[in-house]
């Protein structure tokens, strides 16, 4: 279903963060967090209720003729919230005029009636306020904390929520934000395009709602709910001029495919994601792809019910895709020399080509985006930056690579002060996997760059975990192999992206600080099909003379499907009949001050 989501690195990126959990900080700011898990993507249903002045609040009626709308969790007695309330004033001045209206749901229950008016009063607002003392609101949004904030488009599909932006938090306090979370949003929302950073967790006085009286929930239908989570989750691929086999852009196209859909999300093939997280690791990873367990039980009610329809004015905004640079206009464009064929049927090997950069001068990489002209045959690609003969070079080897493609994930911007270097007179390196699909065909593989304003302050770079030497024996069902490397400086760890071929099973990350070893990623099913990144949303700090550990499993038994000869002793190699034992690892240093 859901391909790799594209997405560019979350303002987490810049946060230097411990080894220790960041729970163990006593300050808080907006923590990334995969956006599913935050509710993005989801229609907010008709709510009735009444404000603190008496009057009784429906929310289609607020909502009527606005092209948004903020549902903002505040108190008057949680002092996070009570330092919001001139920033929201400020918003409302801003956006009221452009077809924005604001709600503000206080979820205390402790919160006077006094001091609620005194605060309206005293910031001028204008926006609807709600006292939600018993809580019923706040659990049917799926509220954490009096800091949350929910913005809906005029479908009332919540494209953002989390914090109002990154001044004020948990044991601290900025002169200015950094980073204007909702008024990014709200700017994106109104000019129809996608908003950047869909979701955080958001500082603020937690809540409890356990006690809560459960809303009423209208029925799922297709319109309501479930194209909903196919849009947020499978579309990337299944869409006209997407990479997957079949489209799930309509009802039609869902009910015919149901029964493979059934399938593959019950067993959690798709959307691919095989990190085993705990019960609330869903704020690790920046791009974690799985499905919510609600998203999951619906969908497959949905299907067991007999997929209704419902009503079509409940209906997503459809979602729109680039047509052209997803990145803006490259200030460098590399393509390989000459088109490749691809064959109707059977396996391609992997095709390396090398083009010329032709700089004259090192050059900083903001942002990249691969482009095949077939994206239907292309498996995945890894880019080598080489310097000099290539070929007395093992560029897959620790070097790491300077850039990747699996569908679904075809770009990379970098925040403002992270960037990529291309040195001068270097030249590209495609590793190109093709997978032939029943037609003969042709791919001319090429890279679009955008150049960085400016020199960096940190520099993006790639390491490989590796053990050229593996030798796995014939019949051998788990064949094990370990890397080890102590950090040879002190760096910041952004992701990780395990690569092994088709007899890879398995395969772990591991550092070890103060004798204490952490388990960094745990991927317990390996599928070379999917040659996932696995973004973390906050980067982890690791000490000089660190012992990082990669550790991978190999299946050459003749009860893995995959295997081409499991009669054959295995070595290192190029070709998906040969393996790899690759453990990629991106981290950032500074950039040096000449």
């Amino acid at each position: 279903m859901r391909c790799f989501l594209v997405m560019s690195l979350v303002v987490g990126l810049v946060a230097v963060t411990q080894a220790a959990d960041i729970a163990d900080s006593p300050r808080q700011g907006p923590r990334p967090v995969a956006p599913q898990f935050a509710g993005v993507g989801r229609r907010i249903p008709e709510f009735k209720v009444t404000d603190v002045a008496g009057k009784p609040v429906s929310l289609v009626a607020v909502a009527k003729d606005k092209k948004a709308v903020v549902i903002a969790f505040t108190s008057t007695s949680c002092p996070v919230s009570k330092k919001y309330l001139p920033t929201f004033a400020k918003l409302e001045q801003e956006y009221i005029s452009k077809g924005v209206t604001f709600i503000y749901v206080n979820p205390l229950a402790s919160d006077k009636a006094t001091d609620i008016q005194s605060a309206i009063a005293d910031q001028k607002l204008t926006g609807t306020y709600i006292h939600d003392a018993e809580g019923t609101l706040a659990k049917a949004l799926g509220a954490n904390t009096t800091g949350d904030v929910f913005l809906l488009d005029s479908k009332r599909t919540v494209v953002y929520r989390g914090a109002v932006d990154d001044r004020y938090g948990i044991g601290y306090a900025l002169e200015t934000a950094k980073v204007n979370y909702l008024s990014e949003a709200l700017d994106a929302t109104l000019a129809d395009k996608e908003v950047k950073l869909p979701a955080n967790d958001a500082p603020g006085c937690a809540l409890d709602l356990a006690s809560a009286k459960s809303p009423a929930m209208p029925a799922v239908t297709y319109h309501n709910r479930i194209s909903r989570i196919l849009q947020q989750n499978c579309q990337e691929c299944h869409r006209t001029g997407g990479v997957g086999p079949f489209t799930l852009d309509s009802l039609e196209e869902v009910v015919a495919h149901k029964g493979m859909i059934k399938k593959v999300v019950d067993k959690g093939t798709m959307p691919p994601w095989f990190a085993v997280d705990g019960k609330d690791d869903h704020h690790k990873w920046a791009n974690n792809k799985s499905l919510t367990a609600d998203d999951k039980s619906d969908l497959l009610a949905w299907f067991d019910k007999g997929s209704p329809a419902g009503d079509v004015a409940d209906a997503p905004k459809p979602r729109t895709y680039p047509a052209d640079w997803v990145i803006g206009k490259p200030d460098l464009i590399v393509q390989i020399p000459t088109k490749i064929a691809i064959k109707a049927d059977g396996v391609m090997d992997y095709q390396n080509v090398m083009a010329d950069t032709n700089l004259s001068e090192d050059k900083w990489i903001q942002s990249f985006e691969v482009k095949p002209t077939n994206r239907a045959v292309v498996h995945h690609v890894l880019i080598f930056a080489v310097l000099g003969d290539f070929k007395k070079q093992r560029p897959e080897d620790r070097d790491g690579f300077f850039a990747a493609y699996v569908p679904g994930n075809d770009h990379q911007i970098y925040p403002e002060g992270f960037a990529k270097k291309l040195p001068k007179g270097s030249k590209l390196l495609f590793q190109i996997h093709y997978t032939p699909n029943g037609k003969a065909t042709e791919d001319q593989l090429k890279i679009g760059m955008v150049y960085a304003k400016a020199t960096p302050k940190y520099e993006l770079k790639v390491a490989g975990l590796a053990n050229n030497k593996i030798l796995i024996p014939p019949g051998d069902g788990d064949y094990v192999n370990t890397a080890t490397l102590r950090v040879p400086f002190e760096a910041v760890i952004t992701g990780f992206m395990p690569h092994m071929h088709v007899r890879g099973s398995a395969c772990k990350y591991e550092m070890t600080v103060d004798g204490k070893t952490t388990t960094l990623l745990d991927v317990p099913k390996y599928d070379f099909n999917w040659q996932l990144k696995y973004q973390l949303a906050e980067p982890i700090t690791v000490p000089l003379g660190t012992p990082l550990k990669y550790t991978a499993h190999f299946d050459n038994s003749a009860k893995n499907p995959a295997n081409p000869d499991p009669t054959k002793e295995v070595k290192w190699g190029k070709q998906t009949s040969d393996e790899m034992m690759l453990g990629y690892i991106e981290y950032y240093r500074p950039v040096a001050v000449k």
